[in-house]
């Protein structure tokens, strides 16, 4: 049974261990981050110190899911409104060694009940890169929708041009 409990400055090294390489890495964090490797400090530094780059004392929220085993996911959410209604979620990564077996989805719709049934968000938004569909795929089965939205935002990679993908999840249309 997966459960999701806030961040702990001790969940950082398994987190970023399980980014094996420079593109894994940048489809988790895009450009949030100056270089590659992180280490467990700078990770702190940005969610702790940094208040994961949030302006707002009360707007960051870095959440740890685990099992009966340990830390098998995390994700951050952050208001993205001064009315505190619409929610982003971020930094979605799940443990490589654990991918495809539905600890991604899980995690995700454990995300949606606490936006929509704890903090009262009415709204919940994700972005995805074009290039990484088992994410798209996984936010689609969690509940998530393909937003309007009439612009395209892109990351370059390694000269590669990257589209964001813009979902989101309402509370009226939300699935329990």
């Amino acid at each position: 049974m997966l459960r999701l409990r806030p961040y702990k400055p001790c969940d950082a090294k398994t987190i970023i261990s399980w980014c094996k390489d420079e593109l894994s890495f940048r489809k988790w964090t895009s450009d949030r981050y100056d270089s590659y490797p992180i280490t467990a400090e700078d990770m702190n530094r940005k969610y702790i110190d940094l208040n994961g780059d949030c302006t707002e004392p009360d707007n960051f929220y870095p959440m740890t899911a685990f099992d009966e085993n340990g830390a098998v996911g995390h994700l951050i959410m952050r208001f993205t409104d001064t009315e505190k209604a619409t929610l982003r979620l971020g930094f979605v990564i799940v443990d490589d060694s654990r991918r495809g077996m539905g600890y991604g989805k899980e995690m995700i719709k454990l995300a949606l009940k606490y936006a929509f049934e704890i903090i009262r968000a009415e709204k919940v938004t994700i972005g995805v890169f074009d290039n990484n569909p088992s994410a798209y795929h996984c936010y689609k089965a969690a509940g998530f929708h393909d937003a309007v939205t009439g612009e395209k935002q892109t990351f370059t990679f390694q000269g590669e041009v990257w589209t964001i993908l813009e979902l989101e999840a309402d509370k009226e249309t939300y699935i329990k």
